[in-house]
């Protein structure tokens, strides 16, 4: 019964993730080999099929591990199994970010480049994919942005999957005789996520009482529907480097127009902290002669003529 139920959500869950689409436009998966890709390719291959949609398969290979190019020709092979087309793309994985997250950063690079204008990409992240993310959030103090998880639609990335669990994957897999890849690296303890997934996340269901992950995405959902609304409000500021149009708004919104300002002035995204925000309102709220305050991407920001801009 519950390999029946997960499958069919996950039809559901691609289905869902698709309904604001022309049949016509290209849908591009990533897989990696494992169970929530493979899964995902199976479900999708039904809705491709159904709803006649272009859909197919690019398999990234990071070229970090002993066999890695077997693993990713595999995969592809399992993905033409189903009935979609499907190719493998090599990368080379840089240092930024970590390891993580340079092949992180490798992969999606190398799926827009793949799937080019006009395409979605299909991603497998699922409901304990979110939970993890939530904790490590959490756990980082990162605020409610963060707190928010992932996204079901963000740009041209869709996540069909955050409604099903890692368990569901591996039976629609077992439904269909696909053989996943169990990625070594989802083993490693020096990686922060995998001792969340294998030792936090287990201990707060033991001493909780279960449904963690669970209440987890939940709280998401919810953090996701406040932060959107509170972007749409930053969005209206007609002047976000007005300093008495920044002084009147309450402090949960300036620190987003605060945010916006600073992504337009050219600051790194990726690197912009709660810390650099508080500098940025301090210029607002508490001036007291503040020269200027340094942002990552070698940006910075003063205030001068009732206005925050760049020396």
């Amino acid at each position: 019964m519950r390999l029946l139920d997960a499958e069919a959500r996950g039809r559901a869950g691609v289905r869902a993730g698709l309904a604001d689409l022309d049949a016509a436009v290209p849908v591009v998966l990533g897989v990696s080999g494992g169970a929530d890709s493979l899964a995902l390719a199976a479900c999708a291959a039904f809705v491709a099929d159904r709803d006649r949609r272009p859909v197919r398969g690019v398999v990234v290979d990071h070229g970090l591990q002993d066999a890695s190019a077997e693993v990713a020709d595999r995969a592809a092979d399992q993905v033409r199994g189903l009935g979609l087309p499907a190719e493998v793309v090599r990368v080379v994985v840089g240092s930024d970010g970590g390891p993580e997250g340079a092949a992180r950063s490798a992969r999606r690079a190398a799926l827009l480049d793949a799937a080019g204008p006009e395409v979605v990409v299909l991603l497998a992240h699922t409901l304990d994919d979110q939970a993890e993310t939530v904790l490590l959030g959490l756990g980082r103090g990162s605020g409610p942005r963060s707190l928010a998880g992932m996204a079901a639609v963000d740009g041209p990335w869709r996540r069909p999957f955050l409604g099903l669990r890692r368990a569901d994957t591996e039976a629609v897999c077992t439904a269909h005789d696909l053989r996943w890849w169990d990625d070594p690296h989802n083993r490693d303890p020096s990686l922060r996520r995998v001792r969340v997934r294998h030792e936090v996340l287990p201990l707060l269901d033991d001493v909780l009482g279960g449904g963690v992950a669970e209440a987890l995405a939940r709280t998401a959902g919810q953090l996701r529907d406040d932060t959107a609304l509170l972007d749409a409000l930053a969005d209206e500021v007609a002047d976000p480097a007005d300093v008495a149009t920044l002084a009147a708004l309450p402090l949960a919104l300036r620190s987003r127009v605060l945010r916006r300002l600073a992504l337009e002035l050219g600051a790194r995204p990726g690197e912009l902290a709660a810390s650099h925000l508080a500098a940025l309102d301090r210029l607002v709220t508490d001036w007291r002669g503040q020269q200027r305050v340094e942002l990552p991407g070698h940006v910075a920001v003063r205030r001068s003529d009732g206005r925050l801009q760049r020396p």
